[in-house]
This record gives structure tokens, sequence and C-alpha cells, in this order.
């Protein structure tokens, strides 16, 4: 906790009681972004039994909360629309009435707030990690100054039990800042401020290597038994720790005012693929409940990699992008940014960060800010039917039909009755594909891109990247 500005108003400094001590969480400071048009929560700590008053400079009005016996006050402040920069006076009246205090939060902007959360690809910054570039990095930097796009990094942090402030602070977007921010969340936060045009403000939560577990809460876990056993979990480990990334990261920042969030993460738990759809929805739901409504997920496939060349070949990690692909199709109010044709054989962190960020604001365009126009979906498989020695396959959402730079996609393949796939060729038909394979003459299933590492060669004409996917649900095959 710290404090603003502090001045004091009608008496002397030596006059104030010991016990004044009106103060906020680090995220409410100079250069803020609250979310336009809402109740915006603000909280802190006071005297016990003080009357703390917000003013707004947009309107003047004002909203008080009495402390509790503990120092601890809440309250919600009506934000106009987007605009600013405003001042915020926060006021404490003594129970006795012997002094105010008052915190003076200068430099503020309403607008569009989005918390940016996952591991390392959401992490990744703008100037790239060492010997691992983003695409474009230098440009995007010279030309990020933009005083309307506010950027807070939450420090990296961990607890056994829920704390209560992070470590962190505002600065505009600049050369300096933008450098070390999450490159995914700048490219999407960028469009946004483009399509938009009013302030948005961006929370970067992430620890590289992550599994989803540490950013779920011991109470949400509470319905996996056995959770703990799984390969990826390592007591310890910060980051392979359940519950104690949410603790420290993410638990102190329930309740601040934001439109909705981001997500990269996955490929910490791609080992345990049948448990990923349970788990990704029940953390989704967790943080909504506690935020306490619905907000918008938006969250990027993992993109294709080689991973034997750091030797984790024991599951293939399509079966991680398939759960992906099931939880953006049952969950309400959810999208997902295919990445297909963004992956790198060489690296787990692609280059391509500006197509992972500027297909998340596609989704928050689209879906959230319902701007016409904009395409946010891939198409995706909707049913299969077996036409002779042939296994066709129906999409939906590509309204202006399917196409392949390749002329003909080359990753399919069909199997049998043994289950055995072999490599197949594949026809373009508007919204279908046909796919045939000598080997194959009694099709009973068929995948698409269904390996660890593959460039993606089927896209809508609209230019977004379909998602692997299968037609059989077989058990997942594991190499040990």
């Amino acid at each position: 906790m710290k404090r603003i500005a502090l001045i004091v108003l009608a008496l002397s400094a030596a006059a104030m009681p010991l016990g004044a001590r009106v103060s906020l969480p680090f995220f409410f400071c100079d250069h803020m972004v609250l979310q336009q048009q809402t109740e915006a929560p603000l909280w802190g700590k006071a005297s016990p039994g003080a009357t703390v008053t917000v003013t707004g400079s947009w309107d003047g009005r004002s909203v008080s909360a009495r402390a509790g016996s503990d120092g601890s006050w809440r309250l919600a402040i009506p934000t106009p629309e987007a605009g600013g920069p405003y001042v915020i006076r926060i006021t404490e009246n003594a129970a006795r009435k012997t002094a105010v205090e008052v915190l003076v939060l200068k430099d503020v902007l309403i607008g569009e707030v989005w918390l940016c959360g996952g591991q390392s690809n959401m992490e990744m910054p703008v100037k790239g990690f060492s010997g691992q570039p983003v695409d474009g990095s230098a440009e995007v930097i010279a030309d990020s100054a933009d005083d309307g796009l506010r950027l807070f990094t939450v420090k990296r942090d961990f607890s056994s039990e829920p704390k209560d402030d992070v470590s962190g602070s505002w600065p505009a977007a600049s050369p300096a800042t933008v450098r070390e921010f999450s490159a995914t969340g700048y490219f999407f936060g960028a469009l946004l401020r483009k399509a938009l045009g009013v302030p948005v403000g961006l929370i970067m939560d992430c620890w590289g290597g992550s599994c989803i577990e540490a950013w779920m809460s011991k109470e949400a876990l509470a319905d996996f038994p056995g959770y703990e056993k799984a390969p990826h979990i390592r007591p310890g480990v910060p980051n392979r720790t359940p519950a104690v990334l949410y603790n420290a990261m993410i638990h102190p920042l329930v309740g601040y005012g934001m439109r909705g969030a981001i997500w990269y993460q996955g490929e910490t738990n791609k080992e345990e693929p049948e448990q990923y759809v349970p788990l990704f929805r029940k953390m989704i739901s967790q943080w909504r409940g506690e935020w306490g409504y619905d907000f918008p997920f938006y969250f990027c496939q993992i993109a294709p990699y080689a991973y034997s060349i750091i030797g984790e070949e024991v599951v293939n990690s399509a079966y991680l992008r398939e759960a992906q692909l099931k939880v953006s199709l049952v969950e309400e109010n959810v999208g997902m940014a295919v990445l297909m044709d963004a992956g790198l054989y060489r690296t787990i962190h692609p280059s391509q960060k500006r197509q992972a960020g500027e297909r998340l604001a596609y989704q928050g365009l689209a879906k959230t800010y319902g701007m016409a126009g904009i395409v946010a979906d891939s198409p995706v498989p909707v049913s299969f039917e077996v036409q002779g020695e042939a296994m066709v396959v129906n999409f939906e959402g590509c309204d202006m039909w399917l196409y392949s730079p390749n002329i003909d996609p080359s990753n399919f393949t069909l199997a049998g009755e043994d289950r055995v796939f072999h490599p197949a060729k594949a026809k373009i038909n508007r919204k279908q594909v046909i796919v045939t394979s000598p080997e194959v003459p009694n099709p009973v299933a068929v995948r698409y891109a269904f390996e660890n590492w593959v460039v993606g060669d089927l896209f809508g004409t609209e230019g977004l990247p379909v998602s692997s996917f299968r037609s059989d649900d077989w058990p997942v095959e594991r190499n040990r």
C-alpha cells in the first residue's frame, strides 16, 4: 500500500491523529486507467471508523464509505464515457472529525481496461527474448509513444495465502515502456486504441512456464481430486505450484474495474490435455465469479512447435490445442485466436506476436464492442461424412469459403478401422474439404494438422487459419 500526494487540510501535521492513514493498493495511483461507464470499485485502508470520500473531477460528485474496525473500506464511483485526464480526490474524515487527510490521484484516464495473463508467450516482451525476436520489434518500439495507452506490469510474486496488493505503476506507452511490455498484450491494446479511439489500460499479469493450476484458487482446485499428481506439478517451484500465483498476482486485483481478459497459456499443461478443458473452464468461471460478472475472455491457442528439440514428446501438443478449441466452442463470451500459421519449429516462443495480439483484438472488436465488418473466428469443422472412399469435412464460419496458399491443403491424414493414420490428399470445395488416401479405402477418421510441429495451410478466405482437429475420440496417445 502507498500514500499519494498527502495534503493536510485545516490542521497542522502536528495535530494529525496517529491513526490517520488513508491509503490505496499500488494499482490505484497516478496515470491509472479506470473502466468507462461503470461503477468502478476503489478500496484501501483508513483510520477505523473514519469516513472515506472519493470525488472525481469529471463531474465533481462524491461517494463515501465508512472504514471498518480493521480500517478497510470499499466503494464504487460512477465513471463517465472515455476521456481525461482527470483528478480523483480521496479524503478521510476521522471518527471524531479532528482532521482530514487527502490523497490526490493525478492524470487518471477513463477508458477500456483489459487483463493480460498467462505464461511466457504472453510475457514475451516487444523487444523479444535473448536470441528470440519479435517480428518488426524495432519499428514497433520506435513508433509506440501514446499517452492514451497505459501499461501496468504486475511484478512476479507467489504466496501460499491470498495477498492484498501487488507492485507496479501505470506508465504511458513509449519506446522505453513498450519494449519491456507483453508483445501480445501490446499489439492487442494498440489495435483497440486505433479502432476505438479511447484510452486503453493493460494489466500484464504473467509468469513464464506456469501451469494453469498456479492461476487458480485452492477452493477452485478442490473440484479436481488428485490434481497435485500431474507431471507438470512441482511443489516449491512457484510457476508449477498450484494456487500460489493466483494468491499473489490475481487475488489482489479482484474487483478492479475492467472490460475483460486475454490469455495465452497451455504449453506447460500439454501432457494432461484431458484435464485442461475442465481446469480452464473452472479458472474462467472462478475469476468471473470473483469479479462478479461474466466478462469477455479471449485466448490464444498454443502455436505449433517441435517439442522434440527439448525432449518433450510424451504427448502430442495437438491434443492440448484440441482442448482449447473445445473450450472456445462451449463457453459463453469466450473466443480463441488460432495460431496454426504463427509457430516456429526452433522455438516455443514464436516471433509472430502481432498475429496473436491482433487476432485477440478482432475477438474484442467484433464481440465485445460490436464493430461490424470484422471477422473474429476461424472456420470450424461441424460434421464428417464418409462418401465412398472419401471423408468429407463440412465447415461453418467461412461464408467466403475456404482456401489454401498451397491450393490443396497438405496436412490431412486418414485412418481406417486399424486406427493407423496415413497421409491424405485434400480438395477444397467451397465450405468442404474432401479427403482421400489410397492406403485407406474405407476411412473412419480424419485429422488435420494433428502434430506438434506443422505449418497450418487451411484458412478462411478472410485470412484466419483453421485449428488442428480430429473426427475421432480415440484415447490420448502417450509415448511413455
